[in-house]
């Protein structure tokens, strides 16, 4: 039986979900799902054999987590797989049914060569199909397939990636642009969603893709999860797991189960497709709702027109009081600072939220701010409502940065997220942008020009590019390595620069600074110059010493970004004042 005359005649359904329905019936606790292939082969193969027997024509092999990844024993993986071949054909007998070696997600740098062990291993068994489940990113996957087709011409490979209802996936992309990014891969027979959605979800999601070009497949959960005495139940109703299925048959012709759906759950969908076509809709793409705009950015415009702008960082207080940090603002804005930018909990410690405080500022003053928004702290789903509400308050630019680490103290008692770094972000900000579900905010990113090994940073600088960055806030520049790689940078770097310029407000403050701040370097040339020096005279240092570097920077930057020490804003105002002359 060829599979893909089986396709083109009827709906191909898979099984359910092997683990969580394995956790549910396995009386041995502790036993992992893929090690029960060598373990208790028997209850493998009599999980296969009830999806068989409620009529689906495809099943997977137990295998979704057999990498070296998860199980760094080579050989263990190796024994996994072929257990788990060796038990589906067993389950599946003298029975026309389509085998799938089931392959999970792989992360890390060397995602093909994983693939490709993977892969050699089932191909070795004689394995024909593949499914590639729970995907969160497109990587490597034209490599892998193309790798397959090289070996066996006639395999049959499913690519299907796990998003939340929205469609995103974990790593920020967005579904549409994945099916786009892979219509032209000739060596994927299908693309598809798994995971993470419950069917009707999946059903509103699967009506707006547009997968011309490929067949597509769609197995959602069975609802929603349920914690309870720490495991995990999904407790969807079958009948209506699969009235939900029936819809999503209209677009998709190869159906299936993810997570928590049973033989049960199989055996309602069975029952409903064999009162429906084989037809399958072509999804229809619904025009996007318009965000139109109508909040202007002084602060972009001047970047457009190539004149300098100047930014200014006033870090939030550590408590509610207000008052000190208002004045500052009004200060600077009164000095003509172009846009205010502040910290999001900088070295991990809390201050006041970044970007609530932005939006005062905007509100208030009438005065731009851009909020530093860091990975370190929010899931996908916590910056994505304070993206909308930034959007919503008038705000359009925003500063992008992984974020310090906690300090070691606190790591016992608070956990840090970092879902991200800031590439991802800067993808993902860019992907709703696009769906029209926020409009366009310009990000900005961190470029450490005092690092020691600038070629990377360089590096990650395109990278941020190619995600939606248009430009870069630097580390201050306090020496002659710092300058030179502010002017390499703007030589190799399409984007905006504006310079940091932090001034240096005594000999103490330098030497912390050289020693206790990352990214920030202080010549030891300036550091003697404040050597026994009053408060008045260090300030005029620091005045001259900031406008100079200024001066010296300003061919090969866009603006300056400059750090206020201590919250002292009336400093801030004198260098503007003394370049300005």
């Amino acid at each position: 039986m060829n599979i893909r005359d089986y396709i083109r005649e009827h709906k191909l359904l898979f099984d359910g979900a092997m683990g969580t329905y394995f956790s549910q019936i396995n009386k041995k606790r502790g036993v992992g799902c893929e090690l029960a292939n060598l373990s208790q082969p028997e209850l493998i193969r009599q999980i296969h054999q009830e999806y068989i027997e409620v009529g689906c024509k495809a099943i997977k092999t137990n295998t979704f987590n057999a990498n070296r990844f998860s199980y760094p024993d080579e050989e263990l993986v190796e024994k996994v797989i072929r257990a788990g071949v060796e038990n589906a054909r067993r389950a599946i007998g003298q029975q026309e049914i389509f085998l799938f070696g089931d392959i999970g997600p792989v992360d890390g740098a060397h995602v093909f060569e994983e693939y490709k062990f993977v892969a050699d291993l089932f191909l070795e068994a004689g394995v024909e199909n593949f499914l590639f489940e729970t995907l969160n990113t497109y990587k490597d996957l034209d490599k892998i397939s193309a790798y397959i087709k090289e070996k066996n011409p006639e395999a049959y490979i499913i690519c299907s990636f796990a998003t939340s209802p929205e469609g995103f996936t974990k790593e920020g992309l967005y579904i549409q642009e994945i099916m786009d990014a892979l219509k032209e891969v000739s060596t994927i027979d299908c693309l598809g969603l798994n995971c993470t959605c419950g069917s009707y979800h999946m059903n509103k999601l699967a009506e707006k893709l547009d997968v011309e070009g490929h067949t597509f497949s769609l197995m959602p959960n069975a609802g929603y999860p349920v914690v309870f005495d720490n495991r995990t139940y999904y407790d969807g109703d079958p009948a209506y797991y699969a009235s939900q299925m029936k819809e999503l048959a209209k677009y998709a012709s190869i159906l299936g189960g993810c997570c928590g759906t049973q033989p049960q759950h199989i055996k309602e969908v069975f029952a409903q497709l064999q009162e429906q076509s084989n037809d399958v809709i072509p999804s229809v793409k619904k025009e996007k709702k318009e965000i139109i705009d109508s909040v202007e950015s002084p602060f972009w415009n001047k970047l457009q027109n190539h004149q300098k702008v100047m930014a200014v960082e006033l870090d939030p207080p550590d408590h509610a009081s207000l008052s000190k940090f208002m004045s500052g603002a009004w200060q600077l804005k009164g000095a003509g600072v172009d846009i205010l930018t502040i910290a999001d909990c900088p070295v991990g410690r809390v201050r006041m939220d970044s970007s609530l405080l932005a939006c005062k500022i905007k509100r208030e003053l009438s005065l731009e701010a851009l909020p530093h928004m860091t990975c370190r702290d929010r899931n996908i789903n916590a910056t994505r409502a304070l993206l909308l509400g930034i959007y919503a308050e008038g705000l359009r630019n925003v500063l992008l940065i992984t974020g310090d680490p906690l300090p070691s103290a606190d790591r016992n008692e608070v956990k840090t997220v970092f879902q991200f770094n800031s590439r991802k972000l800067a993808k993902y900000i860019t992907s709703l942008s696009k769906q029209s579900m926020i409009g366009n905010l310009h990000l900005f990113g961190a470029l450490n020009v005092n690092a020691h090994n600038f070629d990377v940073q360089l590096r990650l600088a395109k990278e941020k590019l190619e995600n939606g960055m248009v430009g870069f806030l630097t580390q201050p520049v306090l020496t002659q390595k710092a300058l030179d790689n502010l002017k390499r940078a703007k030589e190799e770097l399409n984007c905006y620069i504006l310079g940091g310029v932090i001034p240096v407000v005594s000999k103490r403050n330098a030497l912390f600074m050289n020693n206790e701040i990352n990214g920030i370097e202080v010549d030891p040339k300036i550091i003697d110059l404040y050597e026994g020096k009053t408060r008045e005279e260090c300030e005029g240092l620091a005045v001259k010493i900031s406008v100079e570097i200024m001066k010296k920077m300003e061919d090969f930057t866009d603006g300056f970004y400059l750090m206020t020490p201590f919250g002292r804003t009336s400093l801030i105002e004198k260098i503007i004042r003394e370049y300005n002359v």
